[in-house]
């Protein structure tokens, strides 16, 4: 035990920088996915038949392809043939995965949009607002809050997904964790330690979200 507990404290900090990583990327990928997918969750509800026909391609690509197809495109394949577009392999990583979440993230915000009782749009409107207006100010505050807690779940997966970009030789925590295990050969003790960030992140997180579901009145 206390070879183990000597071994965890020397590769810890490793570990830790690498979880940071991982934590960024989750943090930033949510955020632009966020506003994407919200953008074209209005897309989905779009009175004009293209912004709802190009809405609907997006989500079906996307959601149709492997996350880790996605990123090998964004990384690989697209330098390759415009080399100008050569990105470093965290860029890549926070498009690859912020292009995945807003798929995922149009489709709450198209539900959350569609739950709003249509009477509240037109007592918006007998009232003097536009429809833009009336989106913005009354059915988007309402819809953003009962999407809070799929949110909050989808933040949450691409803490775990953010493993697949180790693929690309970005040194995440699983990542971080492989270079370890190629130098010391300690395969359980390291898995083990990467196993229990992960879950502490992911609990820290739905700790965090929990919290603010009720501070906003997700559940009202």
């Amino acid at each position: 035990m206390s070879e183990f507990i000597s071994f965890s404290l020397t590769y810890l900090p490793y570990l830790l920088q690498g979880a940071w990583v991982t934590v960024q990327i989750a943090f930033i990928s949510v955020i632009f996915g966020s506003l994407l997918g919200l953008l074209v969750g209005l897309g989905r509800v779009s009175r004009y038949s293209f912004f709802r026909q190009i809405s609907r391609f997006y989500i079906w690509v996307v959601r149709g392809t492997p996350l880790l197809l996605q990123l090998f495109v964004i990384h690989f394949a697209i330098p390759s043939v415009f080399p100008s577009l050569t990105m470093p392999p965290f860029v890549s990583a926070c498009i690859a995965l912020s292009i995945n979440a807003g798929a995922y993230i149009a489709e709450i915000a198209r539900g959350a949009i569609q739950s709003i009782d249509k009477g509240q749009t037109e007592a918006a409107r007998s009232l003097g607002l536009s429809s833009g207006q009336a989106m913005r100010r009354i059915i988007i505050p309402q819809a953003f809050r009962r999407m809070l807690p799929p949110l909050g779940n989808e933040f949450i997966a691409l803490i775990k997904e953010s493993s697949l970009v180790s693929t690309i030789a970005l040194y995440d925590l699983l990542r971080t964790g492989q270079q370890i295990i190629s130098s010391t050969y300690r395969y359980m003790e390291i898995f083990f330690m990467v196993g229990i960030i992960y879950l502490l992140l992911t609990t820290a997180m739905s700790y965090l979200v929990k919290k603010l579901e009720y501070k906003v009145g997700a559940y009202e």
